[in-house]
């Protein structure tokens, strides 16, 4: 019996709950009347405290009247037929997110959970927002660390424990030279110029001269990063490896923080995501989303392809729900001052609203969401980005009905699928930045590469403010935590498409030249197809 309280104990605790008495007996009451044996109790009181963490009134202080209701839930089963006989309206369950619309959650190192930041958020940021950024995106990775299993010890006494790998600060070095450690923390430069960990407590100078062969991923400055070392007498750990902190599945964050509204759309259970889960892949199979990149409005071929692309949607009677239009809507900036550029920028999407509104269906069912990219005008240029200037397409909105003139990042939510769409040279920008140790890998690797560190970092842009200034207090927009369904990474880089740990990502190519590269994404699948569309030398040129 004491055995079993334990695991109960450690179990909510490793959730951020302590038990009382009352709570602790019904639980032991609950295990003794379904007649759990020892080896099932951890995952039994796992499932018990993650349906406790989904309740909106869910406390730190476990409630005996909310694991009642959990517990009544589960006699009575899932309940699935409630909506069965109503057809699923796709439109009703699909919101476009802006950066600037999103709520910023904190990360409580007392409560261990996250909290709603109070008062409204400003451009301007301040001196504490840019260290609490900061502090959020360690935060939230190292508490995912630590409930990881080579991390997070196991509850039952009959486990192996020999294999626990355990975190240590940079202020445990100080006067230990000769041992070894495992440090979490940023990779970054000191005033020297010598590559450092910081952590909360300090830094450390790194020494890669005994590094046979880093872990799989980009290493870039800013990025944080999991160091195994030796302390030496100079001050210095001699690493002899370096990863990036494991990613943590979508069902895994949702499961704990399931009641956590992060988009601001509100906040739905994991049974709700089931269900609509399942009915999309039933009632919704055919239904896509048009991402396309690099859509240069300036030139001819472009709005002939685009023609081309809603004509062949017409002929085979398949218009798509969505199409994602990211920058750069020119092939070249527009130099500051020069009028003759801005009014030829105005004038090309007003041709583009112009053609969206020559195919009535389409203009009716398809929404549009356009997406800046870095050469496009938007009111600054520090991630996230705002959405184009409404000056240049006010024949858009007047004519497209369904056009939603978004911030880059911004998000997707439909259903129960996040999809973050964010239109950047990321490729070429986590190359010039590497730090340390430069892997020599092969293009597709570095692909594989990208996606992983991306995902591995929780966040859209893990470099220094330095390197790409930030809006300290919309930093958490960039934020990738809970893991997002699908990752839109469009780049002026080959394209590609993988899926890490749950999560979809893709580069839906360029659309550009004489042969249009997009992507089309099946929600029901949650996976991209390339699609080509090729121009015909009888295709209206002249």
């Amino acid at each position: 019996m004491t055995d079993r309280r334990q695991v109960i104990i450690k179990v909510f605790r490793k959730y951020g709950h302590s038990l009382g008495p009352e709570s602790l007996e019904f639980l032991e009451q609950l295990l003794d009347r379904h007649e759990i044996a020892d080896e099932d109790v951890e995952f039994s009181i796992e499932w018990i405290a993650k349906e406790y963490n989904k309740q909106d009134d869910a406390q730190m202080k476990v409630s005996l009247d909310v694991l009642n209701r959990v517990y009544e839930a589960f006699q009575n089963g899932d309940g699935d037929g409630a909506q069965e006989h109503t057809l699923l309206d796709p439109d009703h369950h699909l919101f476009v997110i802006d950066a600037f619309e999103m709520p910023l959650w904190n990360w409580s190192t007392e409560r261990s959970t996250f909290e709603r930041a109070p008062g409204p958020l400003t451009s301007s940021g301040s001196a504490d927002s840019r260290v609490m950024a900061m502090r959020n995106r360690l935060n939230v990775i190292k508490q995912c660390v630590l409930r990881n299993d080579h991390f997070s010890p196991s509850t039952l006494p009959s486990k192996d424990r020999e294999n626990l790998l355990t975190l240590r600060s940079t202020k445990q070095l100080l006067g230990r030279a000769g041992e070894r450690f495992l440090l979490f923390g940023m990779l970054t430069h000191s005033k020297e110029g010598k590559l450092c960990l910081e952590d909360q407590d300090g830094l450390v100078e790194l020494d890669f001269s005994e590094l046979d062969q880093p872990s799989e991923g980009l290493f870039t400055e800013g990025c944080l990063a999991l160091v195994e070392g030796d302390y030496t007498e100079d001050a210095t750990l001699l690493v002899i490896a370096i990863g990036h902190p494991p990613c943590e599945s979508r069902e895994a964050a949702r499961s704990i923080y399931g009641h956590i509204d992060f988009l601001g759309k509100g906040a739905t259970t994991l049974l709700e995501d089931k269900q609509f889960t399942t009915r999309v892949q039933v009632e919704l199979a055919d239904l896509r989303f048009f991402v396309l990149s690099d859509v240069w409005l300036d030139q001819p071929e472009t709005l002939l392809g685009l023609r081309k692309l809603f004509d062949n949607c017409m002929e085979n009677s398949f218009i798509p729900k969505v199409i994602v239009l990211c920058g750069n809507f020119t092939s070249v900036g527009i130099p500051q001052g020069n009028g003759r550029e801005v009014r030829r920028y105005q004038e090309h999407f007003d041709a583009l609203a112009d053609i969206i509104a020559s195919y009535p269906l389409i203009t009716r069912s398809t929404h549009f969401v356009v997406v800046p990219g870095p050469l496009d005008v938007t009111l600054n240029s520090v991630l996230p980005r705002r959405p184009l200037l409404s000056s240049f397409v006010s024949r858009m909105k007047s004519r497209v009905p369904n056009v939603h003139f978004a911030t880059n990042p911004c998000r997707i939510k439909f259903f129960e699928q996040e999809i973050v769409i964010f239109r950047e040279d990321l490729m070429s920008r986590m190359l010039r930045n590497l730090v340390g140790v430069k892997p020599d890998v092969k293009n597709d690797d570095l692909k594989r590469y990208l996606v992983q560190t991306i995902l591995d970092q929780s966040h859209l842009m893990p470099v220094t403010t330095s390197i790409q200034p930030t809006l300290s207090e919309y930093d958490h927009a960039l934020r990738l935590y809970p893991l997002p369904t699908a990752v839109v990474l469009a780049d002026r880089y080959d394209r590609y498409q993988m899926t890490y740990e749950g999560c979809h990502v893709f580069n839906p190519g360029r659309f550009v030249g004489n042969t249009f590269t997009f992507s089309a994404y099946a929600p029901a699948r949650r996976e991209s197809e390339e699609c080509v569309l090729e121009l015909d030398p009888d295709d209206g040129w002249s």
